[in-house]
């Protein structure tokens, strides 16, 4: 059911539509070196199976699981007895860096025009000197309704899908495939072609909403380094931006997806400090007691102590005053002239400490009444830490307005 040409295929019409570079390119039969980049079972290696068919030049494939260093040599020899050559790596991720610059004089040199195909974001996978001298492009996952008319063809067709077995599929199974393969064409044809060999083993011709069920089994998750980086990019700004419901979705689907609990538990430490901060100090401590609880308990109940901590910095108050007063301070630290530690805080614990002067007219605060007593801290004046109205830091914000603690 692959697609024989651009009107037979699917989806990916933000790079594919009428009109679009590369479609125009494919047509044209003028493509540059490419780098396509998606989920499995996108259109990928369909694609490049279109462009073989279309253009004039050498088409030479290579999968990167099983290629080496020689296969890529015999195919840079090959591509240079053509006037023009097209070289496709399928996983080309999987190609380690050596392997990866093999390729790097034919591609800069125009022997060969590189088409890569990955599952995994070229930014992280790829060479920059690569990626930086390619078109790169990513695939999506196929929508509902684009896997619901693939899997209709696949039913109807008799050369190539499974139409001679006159097999009838309930739309509420068919609707519970297109959601079950998440935007995967591979995995939603796998469905109905296992089906379609039970059915036909048990003289039975209706694919219903139990034998999708019994077939699907267990959803998968595609869970790349890219969506690793992107999915705990949503769960921290969905707790920074004070949303429960989408920070239990992105920690579920982190769970689901075997991401490292303790790496889950210290993100949520760093946004219990960084945005929550004095706010609700106590916003930290519960992220710390998840990862202590996690370390103890293990998974999957450690998912139980990973989502209180996570609806707590969810729902606490916000304020990034702490987070932005280090930054200011280590930005002054960095760029200005450092000040001298003035005399009377200096440490006096040490012989000869009094005759320096060290420590000489420091006023100890718990001497004084309300436990404070004003004195210099600082040669001069700055004002790194500026608190603010939301939770406790209110609190915190008066006191320091007043001139300490009981200070009217």
């Amino acid at each position: 059911m692959q697609p024989r040409d651009l009107g037979e295929f699917l989806g990916q019409s933000h790079i594919l539509g009428r009109g679009k570079p590369l479609r125009e390119a494919i047509e044209r039969d003028s493509i540059v070196s490419l780098l396509l980049y998606g989920p499995p079972g996108t259109g990928k290696t369909a694609l490049a199976r279109i462009i073989a068919k279309k253009t004039n030049a050498l088409f030479i494939a290579l999968n990167a699981v099983t290629s080496g260093i020689s296969d890529i040599k015999e195919s840079l020899k090959e591509a240079e007895h053509s006037s023009r050559a097209i070289l496709f790596v399928d996983e080309i991720h999987r190609f380690n860096k050596l392997q990866q610059d093999a390729l790097l004089p034919d591609v800069e040199n125009g022997n060969v025009i590189l088409i890569g195909a990955s599952t995994q974001n070229p930014f992280f996978s790829i060479i920059p000197a690569l990626s930086s001298r390619s078109m790169i492009f990513q695939f999506l996952p196929l929508s509902r309704e684009d896997i619901k008319t693939l899997l209709e063809k696949a039913v109807r067709d008799d050369e190539r899908g499974i139409g001679r077995l006159n097999i009838n599929i309930g739309p509420d199974a068919m609707d519970f495939i297109s959601e079950a393969s998440e935007g995967d064409a591979r995995k939603a044809l796998n469905i109905i072609e296992l089906g379609a060999f039970v059915l036909e083993n048990s003289g039975k011709n209706v694919f219903d909403m139990n034998l999708a069920k019994d077939i699907v089994q267990k959803k998968h998750i595609y869970y790349s380094e890219d969506e690793h980086y992107n999915t705990i990019s949503a769960f921290i700004k969905s707790m920074r931006g004070g949303d429960p419901d989408a920070s239990l979705y992105w920690l579920a689907k982190m769970i689901e997806s075997g991401e490292d609990p303790l790496f889950i538990a210290r993100r949520i430490m760093i946004c219990a400090s960084e945005d929550v901060g004095n706010a609700d100090p106590r916003a930290l401590l519960i992220a710390v007691a998840a990862k202590q609880a996690v370390e103890s308990i293990g998974m999957p109940e450690g998912r139980i102590p990973l989502a209180q901590a996570a609806v707590y910095v969810a729902t606490a108050p916000k304020s990034n005053a702490s987070y932005a007063g280090i930054e200011n301070a280590l930005s002054d630290v960095r760029s200005e002239r450092l000040e001298p530690v003035p005399n009377h805080l200096k440490s006096a614990n040490y012989k000869g400490a009094q005759r320096l002067g060290a420590g000489e007219g420091y006023k100890y605060p718990h001497d004084f009444k309300g436990h404070f007593v004003e004195q210099e801290y600082l040669p001069k004046e700055k004002a790194f830490y500026r608190p603010t109205e939301e939770g406790y830091e209110k609190n915190i914000k008066e006191r320091l307005h007043k001139g300490g603690p009981d200070n009217d």
